[in-house]
């Protein structure tokens, strides 16, 4: 059997149609972080139909955190928009929700799906990370195939029916005296979260210990020359569905993203 850094090494040199094979039939369940460069990530959301108005009023009104980029038809399992996607198999890793509680985490959704769903795709920090790294930045997470540490903060958001709750945040480790080039370059990327929303002390933004994420890995120590850095992050809609109780939702596994056929650089995607 492969080591998990091989099949992610592998994976990196795979162009979108060569890794959708592979993810769509369950031989890379991986994070996605790194893959398909230059190509848009996204969050994905799965709701019943009853939700849908409520949840896409959520994200209009907190688009920093929940940046939409995509939504189905009810009933479809495709993205007119987005590529040659499934949602239904087109994800490593989908959590199964009931009643705001973690119910399951599995590789493909066929069991669940029914004609009564709606997906949304939400922008995705790996978008700008490519961008990051194009600049000559060091992505830990990337280098040690890790998942993004993501933590739940004291940031409001703006409730719609019945999502609430805090932003998400993710966050990278960053040189002090490039902080302000990554402003720079992530302010563009307002479909994927664009610049960050805090850096320095994360107790500021109620992460009360920055070695123990709410999902990902533990980041390591900082050096003396380097911040912590945090952007909203598309995790923001499963910590309001947490909170809210929906009695079903299925969501991509934090760190496990849908890739699109959509180029990174893009215009904002229309949504269909």
């Amino acid at each position: 059997m492969e080591k998990k850094n091989d099949l992610y090494d592998q994976a990196k040199t795979l162009n979108n149609d060569q890794l959708r094979i592979l993810i769509r039939e369950e031989d890379y369940k991986g994070q996605t972080a790194g893959l398909s460069k230059n190509m848009l990530q996204t969050n994905l959301i799965i709701l019943e139909k009853k939700y849908a108005l409520d949840f896409m009023i959520f994200c209009q009104r907190n688009p920093k955190a929940c940046p939409l980029v995509g939504v189905t038809d009810i009933g479809s399992p495709f993205f007119k928009t987005l590529g040659k996607i499934d949602v239904r198999t087109d994800v490593p890793s989908y959590n199964i929700y009931k009643k705001g509680e973690l119910f399951n985490t599995i590789n493909n959704i066929y069991d669940y799906w029914n004609d009564d769903m709606i997906a949304f795709a939400i922008g995705c920090s790996f978008t700008f990370e490519h961008s990051l790294m194009r600049n000559g930045f060091s992505i830990d997470h990337i280098n040690n195939n890790k998942v993004v540490p993501m933590y739940k903060t004291n940031i409001n958001n703006v409730s719609s029916g019945p999502f609430a709750n805090t932003m998400v945040v993710s966050m990278r480790i960053i040189k002090k005296n490039k902080v302000d080039k990554v402003f720079d370059i992530c302010k563009s990327y307002h479909w994927a979260h664009g610049s960050p929303v805090h850096f320095g002390d994360p107790q500021e933004i109620g992460i009360s210990n920055i070695y123990q994420p709410d999902w990902g890995d533990n980041p390591r120590p900082l050096l003396d020359d380097e911040v912590n850095v945090f952007w909203a992050c598309g995790v923001t809609p499963q910590n309001a569905i947490l909170n809210s109780k929906v009695s079903f939702c299925i969501s991509h596994t934090p760190g496990y993203m849908l890739i699109t056929d959509v180029k990174e650089d893009a215009e904002v995607p229309i949504l269909q």
